[in-house]
């Protein structure tokens, strides 16, 4: 059985290191403030340090054989699967997640973990392709890309970091990764546990416990980071955008999304319902590819509000520890200004209150919206919060102009009962995912997860990660002498 709360520190070069800093943070339960652990923060200084071993230990790293990186892989699996009830019960308890919403992240985290062990053998390989000269050989080389920045969000933590970690390490790859600190344990502690168990060696991952006040841009500008993945806010990830394209560096970003949920003149309502319950409230709205407006052909309009209304009103909510419980407390008191402002603005807008919600201590209970325009502030914002927005439609082309009238485009859903039709209408929608007869919050490892337009650059799963993470290098052998023009 693991203490992770006893270990308030950051992982440089394989050894837990007390953050330098003067100043230190306090990880809390986000539903009753409970303090569950006192962190002193890594310094800039600090985060250099661990750039700098990562590079060191990349280079031998990088040559190990796939038989040793398999073997590493599929013990940092086996030891999260040992502590399991730990893991859930933290993850829980720091994020502010139901026991159903912990017990979905361990699960993607082992998924992701399992499914780097498949392409580990990518790097190194070659590949001889057709010569364009009279006795050259073309020789194709896909080598690991170096040193990593890593950089996780609150929302999901522990699947979010290891879709980097995995694939980077599997591929050869050291990484410099930073999670969130208010979920620092599900983060970033957890899992650097899981590696040093697995005898991963030294300098590999390393995992930084701090802030960006403390350390500023260093996880962005360090000379030796070959690829900042991030998954966060589109402000964010403009910023890392600039920053990465001044110094030519690769970025992996997921970030912000208003997904939205299509409901035809011709889809099954109950079953329409069912999906958009779920996909609007679980883990409080706080999920990038969360419903975030739902738009509903007139026709179904009315029905759909109703019954989505009366389930959103029985949804229990409350402490999480509580396995009945679906709305348990946002992140923190600024998710909860920022929430209360939007149904503030949106009742200024003169939307109309189908469900009057309530804060409760740290929870918001279930708002739904209706009478809402897609052009309104309310419709065109990412809420994060169990706020529910319900457009009305006309028909189903203005349905897919409304979805598409957004910034984003991360995932998004279509309801309807003509399969064929469904798949031609979802190649219509302008975002990286389309999922029909079902909710927008899916993820695998195996499938090119990622977004269009603000919603991000890049794509995450297996093949489509090996990419990104390495690098295709072309080498040329000319074994007959090569007569040249001059």
């Amino acid at each position: 059985m693991q203490n992770f709360e006893s270990v308030n520190k950051s992982f440089i070069n394989g050894e837990w290191t007390e953050g330098k800093s003067h100043r230190t943070y306090d990880i809390t339960n986000p539903f009753d403030d409970s303090l569950i652990m006192k962190v002193p923060l890594a310094t800039k200084g600090q985060v250099a340090e661990a750039f700098e071993v990562a590079k060191e230990a990349q280079k031998i790293w990088g040559k190990r054989t796939v038989e040793e990186r398999r073997e590493v892989l599929h013990k940092a699996a086996e030891y999260l699967k040992e502590n399991r009830d730990e893991i859930v019960n933290l993850i829980s308890r720091e994020t502010g997640g139901t026991i159903l919403k912990a017990n979905v992240e361990l699960h993607l985290t082992l998924e992701f973990l399992e499914e780097s062990i498949k392409y580990a053998d990518e790097i190194n390989t070659v590949k001889e392709v057709p010569g364009h000269v009279d006795g050259k050989l073309n020789h194709i080389h896909r080598i690991p890309l170096g040193v990593v920045t890593s950089i996780s969000p609150f929302n999901f933590p522990m699947n979010l970091s290891m879709r980097t970690i995995a694939p980077a390490i599997a591929l050869g790859n050291s990484v410099v990764h930073k999670p969130d600190i208010q979920v620092g344990l599900s983060g970033g502690i957890i899992l650097a546990k899981a590696f040093e168990h697995a005898g991963l060696p030294k300098g590999v991952l390393n995992v930084i416990m701090t802030d960006v006040e403390e350390i500023g841009d260093e996880m962005l500008t360090n000379p030796h980071s070959k690829l900042i993945s991030f998954t966060g806010s589109t402000a964010v990830g403009r910023k890392i955008g600039e920053i990465a394209g001044r110094n030519l560096k690769r970025v992996a970003l997921e970030l912000g999304g208003n997904s939205p949920l299509i409901v035809l003149s011709d889809a099954d309502v109950d079953r329409a319902v069912d999906a958009a319950v779920f996909g609007k409230f679980i883990h409080q709205g706080q999920i990038c590819m969360i419903i975030n407006r739902i738009i509903v052909h007139q026709d179904k309009h009315d029905e759909f509000v109703e019954k989505f209304v009366e389930r959103a009103k029985a949804l229990p909510y409350g402490d999480t520890s509580d396995p009945s419980t679906v709305i348990g407390p946002l992140v923190n008191k600024a998710q909860m200004v920022k929430a209360l402002n939007f149904i503030g603005e949106a009742k200024k807008e003169g939307a109309t209150v189908a469900l009057e919600g309530q804060r409760i201590g740290n929870v918001l209970t279930p708002f739904v919206f209706t009478n809402v325009n897609n052009s309104s502030k309310l419709a065109q914002s990412e809420l994060f919060a169990p706020i529910a927005t319900i457009i009305k439609a006309e028909t189903d082309e203005q349905a897919i102009e409304f979805a598409n009238d957004t910034e984003h485009g991360l995932s998004s859903a279509i309801f309807t009962s003509d399969l064929q039709r469904g798949e031609e209408l979802a190649l219509q929608v302008d975002a990286g995912m389309t999922h029909i007869n079902d909710q927008t919050v899916n993820d695998a490892p195996y499938i090119p997860f990622g977004g269009n337009k603000a919603s991000g650059l890049g794509r995450f799963g297996n093949p489509w990660v090996v990419e990104e993470f390495t690098v295709t290098k072309w080498v040329s052998v000319q074994t007959k002498y090569r007569q040249f023009a001059f």
